[in-house]
């Protein structure tokens, strides 16, 4: 997980923490994103392939949907994202450096695992 500053644009932050990932993990196999991501990321990630079989898949709503539609994958990003505003510390952009907000983001997904164990719901 990277905590990036706001004028970064999540494609040119996407590509700095996929970077890291890339030598420090030849487990993970499948990237999900969205729409906003393909383009020369996702021809970037492709290049990736001599070093690891990393792929990335867009997910992509349909054109002829109206209204709102729940789309594969996405729904894990979004109930990630509510679990994290659950905390009171990060409701809001409280922290004035990153590694700070950073750290806050693991301490809440520690107790997220935490009571998920607890209550055998995993």
């Amino acid at each position: 997980m990277l905590v990036h500053p706001a004028d970064i644009q999540d494609r040119d932050g996407a590509k700095l923490l996929l970077g890291l990932l890339a030598g420090a993990r030849k487990r993970i196999r499948l990237i999900w994103a969205d729409g906003g991501y393909a383009g020369k990321l996702l021809d970037w990630v492709y290049s990736l392939r001599h070093r690891n079989r990393v792929r990335m898949e867009i997910v992509k709503r349909s054109d002829d949907v109206k209204g709102f539609k729940v789309l594969p994958r996405r729904w894990v990003v979004e109930r990630t994202f509510g679990w994290l505003g659950r905390q009171r510390r990060l409701s809001k952009d409280y922290e004035y450096r990153t590694d700070t907000s950073e750290a806050m983001v693991h301490v809440t997904m520690i107790g997220v695992m935490l009571r998920r164990l607890a209550t055998g719901a995993f």
